[in-house]
């Protein structure tokens, strides 16, 4: 099983990016898909849920400023993140938790927001 971020980069307060978070090895539609993002003397936060059927949960930090889907033909989940902060910059990655929660973690990708 891998799960793969993508999407990261540089960019602006006030700008926005799209984050996806790509899996292989599972079968991808029986997984909710989380997202975390950690930064250097700061725990994990978990800040975007989908599960299998569809439903999102957000957290504080990212309520009316992210939207998390997924494609399931493309074994994919998207968050799209708006009005960015220098405060949302981490690493941000995913996990992937069935049923049984069994559960895998993917490679992180960089958010750098600037002031």
């Amino acid at each position: 099983v891998q799960l793969q971020a993508s999407g990261g980069g540089l960019v602006q307060a006030g700008g926005s990016l799209r984050l996806s978070c790509t899996a292989s090895g599972l079968t991808f539609a029986d997984y909710a898909i989380g997202w975390f993002r950690q930064t250097p003397g700061k725990g994990r936060e978990g800040i975007a849920v989908i599960t299998r059927g569809g439903d999102t949960n957000y957290a504080d930090s990212m309520k009316g400023r992210a939207t998390v889907s997924r494609d399931n033909a493309k074994n994919t989940v998207y968050v799209q993140m708006n009005s960015l902060k220098p405060e949302d910059t981490a690493v941000y990655y995913c996990n992937a938790r069935d049923i049984r929660f069994r559960t895998y973690w993917g490679r992180e990708t960089q958010v750098t927001v600037s002031s």
